[in-house]
């Protein structure tokens, strides 16, 4: 990273233009999460949700995501959630369906027509979402809450509270898309990590406060001083500060991380002059994704605990039960509940690291397209030493990906589920409970995987906008 050029870069005015269109359409983001959903008096609202999500991880989970609007019933709440979930829909056709396909390979044009598709798909995608929050809010909050004067909304007030989430999130999908195409990195992560930088320290007090013995207001770590109990606890979570570190770094180390491959480019003669017979790289990162198999992943997992939430809702027998097991099975579980007998414990860790893995294979395989670049290397008159132009290229290319995605994967899944392994060993070996480690963990994965991809954009256009003053 070259800071020199970046500060330097901060003179051009289209640079400028840039980063002040990104901090701009974040100070709005974060406007419109404080802005409440209309259904009652605002103050009353967000306590009555605050006491919902504070009992719940799910809760707690969510909110993280969306920035704090669900503890405020914000009309953001839904968030990008729908257009993760329509873009991933897309993608998932554009493989399946050869004209699809063909239409992606057309250019900027096609792609185009497939993001339309995907705004389109959002829209009821956000209403379902926005009806099934109110519905939940509802049956298990609102209707038995007197105090707060919920219980009497009218159907009117429930149409306009579920049209104005449903706007809340287009209107989020609206300013990922300006903030992308006008700003520099990508839209939906940058508002992703806006939300999740805003509820950090909210994270990590609660993160601090778990560690606090409330009878006598001393850190656990320190009880052995006064108590001779697991005299191990301070050694244990000040490893776990180690490890932490040593993850970021090796974070940072693994996003950087690319092979570079060496091309040649054919000499070629027209007339009196030569052109070619020079060569260029192809640098091929190890996780070509970024940080979206992550976001993929946690939206995914989500959604079978916000069916559940809404089957539980419903209070029939069947469906409480189906409901109550969903929500079990996909929550960040407690620590105590790692046990032999407690398989149901596992199934989210699981999940989630088989989901990184397998949504790292699936997004790398359509921002690198080893096909294209076979086929834009031929016609250049590129090659790679020793390997054939055309479809041995395309092999070529292919097979170095999948080495790399392969130990990209597995790395990137580890560190994804090394909050749950750290909250198993505070629970065993200092008692601490309720850490919420597991969400603090995933938010700061996001947080350091987003900045670094946005580092990266922000390099990249500071040596286009400098380059001139190099020559």
């Amino acid at each position: 990273m070259n800071w020199k050029t970046i500060f330097k870069s901060f003179k051009n005015g289209d640079m400028r233009k840039r980063l002040l269109v990104v901090l701009g359409l974040v100070v709005v983001y974060r406007l419109l999460a404080h802005i409440p959903v209309p259904l009652a008096e605002p103050s009353e609202l967000k306590e009555v949700i605050n006491s919902v999500v504070s009992g719940s991880d799910f809760g707690g989970f969510l909110n993280l995501l969306s920035g704090g609007a669900l503890a405020s019933l914000s009309i953001v709440l839904v968030g990008l959630s729908p257009f993760i979930t329509a873009s991933i829909i897309t993608q998932l056709l554009t493989k399946a369906i050869p004209k699809l396909e063909e239409l992606h390979k057309d250019g900027e044009s096609g792609r185009r027509k497939i993001q339309q598709w995907t705004r389109i798909i959002s829209l009821p995608l956000a209403v379902v979402q926005s009806i099934a929050f109110i519905y939940i809010l509802r049956q298990s909050v609102l209707a038995g809450n007197t105090s707060s004067g919920l219980g009497d909304t009218t159907l009117i007030e429930w149409v306009v509270a579920v049209g104005a989430m449903t706007a809340g999130s287009m209107l989020l999908m609206w300013l990922g898309e300006i903030m992308t195409e006008q700003g520099v990195g990508n839209g939906l992560s940058l508002l992703i990590f806006a939300g999740i930088v805003s509820q950090l320290p909210q994270t990590l007090q609660t993160i601090g406060t778990s560690l606090l013995d409330t009878s006598s207001g001393k850190l656990h770590v320190f009880n052995w001083f006064d108590l001779p109990v697991n005299p191990l606890a301070f050694w244990v979570v000040l490893a776990m500060a180690v490890v932490s570190l040593i993850v970021l770094y090796l974070l940072v180390k693994i996003n950087e991380a690319q092979r570079v491959v060496t091309i040649n480019y054919a000499k070629r003669v027209q007339g009196n002059s030569s052109y070619g017979g020079v060569k260029s790289i192809l640098p091929m990162k190890m996780i070509a994704a970024g940080v979206i198999p992550v976001i993929f992943a946690v939206a995914f997992l989500s959604l079978p605990a916000f069916i559940g939430q809404v089957l539980k809702a419903t209070n029939n027998v069947d469906y409480v039960t189906i409901g109550n097991n969903l929500v079990t099975w996909f929550q960040t579980p407690n620590p105590g509940e790692f046990t032999g007998e407690t398989w149901q414990a596992f199934i989210y860790p699981g999940l989630y690291f088989l989901l990184v893995i397998a949504f790292t294979y699936f997004y790398t395989g359509i921002v690198f397209n080893s096909n294209e670049i076979a086929e834009n290397l031929q016609k250049q008159g590129g090659f790679i030493e020793g390997v054939r132009p055309g479809e041995q290229t395309e092999k070529y290319l292919s097979m170095t990906m999948n080495r790399l995605i392969l130990f990209g994967s597995l790395v990137l899944g580890l560190i994804a589920v090394l909050p749950f392994i750290a909250e198993y060993l505070l629970y065993q070996l200092a008692g601490v409970q309720n850490s919420n480690l597991a969400v603090g963990g995933t938010g700061v994965l996001i947080v350091v995987s987003v900045a670094l991809e946005a580092l990266r954009q922000i390099n990249s256009r500071a040596l286009m906008v400098t380059y001139d003053d190099y020559k």
